[in-house]
């Protein structure tokens, strides 16, 4: 739901690549409801029963997993499909 309210648009992530911390702040909470449920592991119990629940450590990695891929991201192509889009509503 709250990628729908907040999308991550291309300034957004041009700042996030910059290094800006108030972008990066914005694309780690685009994607925290996907992170927390990467990071959601079911263990069983003694008693046969299942517990689910967030693996705080694994969320953890992924978020700076995430951080450390954020200056890897392709802005020429971002860039390309950006200016085309806006070419085509001309």
């Amino acid at each position: 739901m709250e990628e729908q309210q907040n999308p991550l648009t291309y300034e957004i992530i041009k700042a996030a690549v910059a290094g800006e911390k108030w972008a990066t702040e914005k694309v780690i909470a685009h994607y925290d409801s996907y992170i927390e449920e990467l990071a959601t592991v079911k263990e069983r119990q003694p008693d046969g029963s299942v517990r689910t629940y967030v693996d705080e450590d694994m969320k953890q990695s992924i978020i700076l997993n995430l951080l450390e891929k954020i200056p890897d991201f392709p802005l020429e192509e971002a860039e390309r499909i950006e200016e085309g889009e806006t070419d085509e509503g001309i």
